[in-house]
Order: C-alpha cells, then structure tokens, then sequence
C-alpha cells in the first residue's frame, strides 16, 4: 500500500452476529443428530422390539401435542414480528412479547411434565429409556431456556429502541432452530 493511501474497509456479506449463530447452530444440530442416532439405535435393538421398555410411564403426547402447539405458534409470532420489524421496529414490541410468552409456556410445560414423569418413575437412571428423554429432551429444553433468554434480550433492547438488524436476526436463528427441531423430537422420542 503507497503512503498516504487508506485501506478499503469491506463490509461483510453476512454479519459476524448472524455468522456465529449459524456456525453455533450447525454445531448443535450435529450434536442432536448424534443423540438421535444413539436414541435409534437402542431403541431398534430392544428385545422383542418392545419400545418403551415394559413397567416405564408412558410420555404425555397429547398434553406435549399442546406444548408443541405453542412452540409451533411462536415460530409464526417470530415471523410477524420480524416482518413489523422490517416496516417500524417499534411494531414488532408485541408480537415478539407474545413469542416470548409462547416460549415460557412451553418451558414451563415441558418442565411440570419432568416432574410428573419423575414422580412416576421415570429417571435418567431407571432404563435407557428414561436416559435418553432426559438427555435429549433436556438438552432440546437447555436450548428453549437459552434462545428464551436471547428473545428476552431483544425483546428489552428492542423496547429501548436499540435492536439492530443483525442482533434480531441471530436470536431468529437460534429461536427457528429450537422451533424447528422440536417437531423430530416430538415425533421419534414420543410416538
């Protein structure tokens, strides 16, 4: 570079924020996608194929149908609020409040279902069964609770008018990708 010239500064095609979740992200989903195969696995060699082993409860699939439902809905939220935000920031307060509730309702839900579960003695340590809902329901409810945190995150920055664009889209990633793998979930560990 010839004196006195000054460096073109680049601008990035993807933000450094929007980057990081999708790298996170790929991260993650090759984690689940090695629980999933552990979980297929042992579940294809139980004896007789009976699956659930027998004298272990039963999962609640129509009360976590209900759960799903709402995780499902605040994916719809999300999109509303992303598309108000395009328009005003200042619109999309409330669809992304109510994105928020949706996802403490399901937290909340999954976590009285753990209890419950519990106390009719489903354990980590009572069968590979229960072993593996709890990691793999655990750590899809570790996920809900953190991407939770971050839509609390933008939700607060958002209200003080501070919401940049690619804040708000990485919270959307990391939200859609808990969205999104909820209904693989639902359906290999509970049917």
């Amino acid at each position: 570079m010839a004196p006195g010239q000054r460096r073109r500064q680049r601008t990035p095609i993807i933000p450094d924020s929007v980057l990081g979740m999708i790298s996170f992200v790929a991260i993650e989903l090759m984690m689940f996608a090695g629980l999933i195969s552990a979980f297929m696995i042992v579940k294809g060699a139980a004896p007789g194929g009976v699956w659930p082993p027998p004298g272990q409860p039963r999962l609640p699939v129509e009360e976590t149908l209900l759960n799903t439902i709402a995780l499902l809905a605040s994916g719809g939220t999300l999109y509303w609020a992303e598309r108000s935000f395009r328009k005003a920031a200042a619109k999309a307060n409330w669809p992304l409040l109510i994105t928020l509730v949706l996802g403490v309702f399901f937290v909340g839900a999954q976590g009285r279902e753990w209890v419950d579960l519990l106390a009719q003695g489903l354990t980590i340590k009572s069968s590979a069964y229960g072993g593996f809902f709890y990691l793999i329901v655990g750590m899809h409810g570790l996920h809900a609770i953190c991407a939770g945190l971050a839509l609390l995150w933008a939700y607060a920055t958002l209200r003080q008018g501070n919401l940049s664009a690619s804040g708000f889209w990485a919270v959307q990633i990391f939200w859609y990708f808990v969205v999104g793998l909820w209904p693989v979930l639902y359906w290999l560990v509970y049917l």
